[in-house]
């Protein structure tokens, strides 16, 4: 039986049958960007190698090992939230599938090499914000959310040292920040083949970006049909229901 530590609880996986997955309200709990992410990228059905930079708590390569046989690697900068991460994996009996390394994702292209992976996916932290109080209060969310250890432009960087040549990239991000990850993604030889706006509701802006791209690919960008969360009853839309709970809800 794996240990609780702290003020940790055990949750279902979503509607993930016999997966569980530890989380505290002190570091948070894993969010919607982290599901879409996980149901939006590319993966292989049966082999190859997929690393999620920014892994927090596992919530990713759990999500994916319903999807795919590929070893999948998680790379975790934060001390607490890896060691959960490493019992989440221990939890669902994944160790032969997940992997899980502590460390600085700029430092993951010396540690394997390039070229090594054929899907790279990650959920950065979206805020440069550097003023104290306008960062979380808390220093497991402030690590999670702002540019405090990697930069957008360190995340694009080693996504595409690691990923190998017609290989492909996977992010959640914010909006605000297209223009900004577009202009990285060609710098660092990343063409952008997919994008996806979620937007809370019809009528409002969008909220979250999904964006993919292939190393070293040829242009030709697709824009996919928008994603409404909630429909105007405050409702989940079928869809969102769909990606959360699985088709045969």
């Amino acid at each position: 039986m794996v240990q609780l530590k702290d003020d940790e609880r055990l949750d279902d996986l979503l509607a993930e049958e016999n997966m569980r997955i530890i989380q505290s309200p002190s570091i948070g709990a894993f969010s919607m960007d982290a599901v879409l992410l996980a149901d939006f990228a590319y993966v292989p059905i049966k082999r190859g190698k997929i690393m999620d930079l920014c892994t927090g708590n596992a919530v990713i390569p759990l999500l994916l090992s319903k999807r795919s046989k590929a070893a999948i690697t998680g790379v975790e900068i934060q001390d607490r939230v890896y060691d959960m991460a490493i019992r989440n994996i221990e939890l669902n009996g994944l160790q032969e599938q997940i992997q899980l390394i502590h460390g600085d994702l700029k430092e993951m292209p010396s540690r394997y090499g390039n070229n090594k992976f054929d899907v790279v996916t990650c959920n950065p932290p979206y805020f440069k914000t550097k003023e104290k109080e306008q960062q979380n209060k808390n220093d497991y969310l402030t690590i999670a959310r702002h540019e405090i250890f990697c930069s957008l432009e360190d995340v694009v960087l080693a996504c595409s040292k690691l990923v190998r040549s017609g290989g492909k990239v996977s992010m959640v991000h914010r909006p605000g920040r297209l223009v900004e990850i577009l202009t990285l993604f060609k710098k660092y030889k990343i063409e952008p083949k997919r994008m996806r706006l979620v937007y809370p509701k019809q009528g409002r802006e969008a909220n979250t970006l999904l964006i993919e791209g292939v190393r070293d690919g040829n242009p030709d960008l697709k824009i996919l049909p928008p994603l409404y969360a909630f429909d105007h009853a405050g409702q989940y839309t079928k869809e969102l229901e769909e990606i959360i709970y699985g088709k045969a809800r």
